[in-house]
């Protein structure tokens, strides 16, 4: 068995990261993080294809605002919860993740 090393798209890392940080706050984000970890199953398994899969996490993305959306609202759970954002790397992800911590950053400092 051959270990799958592609990194994921920053869609799918912001969407993966959205929906564990909120999956505690409701139910809805619970089902939907179930039901994108199982269609990640059967891609796997050669159940459905990775484009069904990309499309599916589009959707949900789109359903929660988009991407942008997405990145914002899951740094701002994770400032709120630990007073920081901790992720670093020099993917699309974690680069626009980064901007946002220090847009909030800026903003709470400017606040006190």
């Amino acid at each position: 068995m051959t270990k799958n090393t592609e990194k994921p798209s920053p869609e799918v890392k912001a969407l993966s990261l959205f929906l564990m940080s909120h999956k505690s706050l409701s139910q809805n984000y619970k089902e939907k993080s179930k039901r994108i970890n199982k269609l990640w199953t059967q891609v796997g398994s050669g159940g459905t294809t990775k484009a069904v899969y990309l499309e599916e996490v589009q959707n949900m993305l789109d359903s929660f605002g988009g991407y942008d959306k997405v990145v914002e609202k899951t740094v701002q759970f994770y400032i709120n919860k630990t007073g920081k954002w901790k992720l670093e790397g020099d993917d699309k992800f974690c680069v626009d993740a980064k901007a946002v911590a220090d847009k909030i950053n800026a903003l709470k400092k400017g606040n006190d």
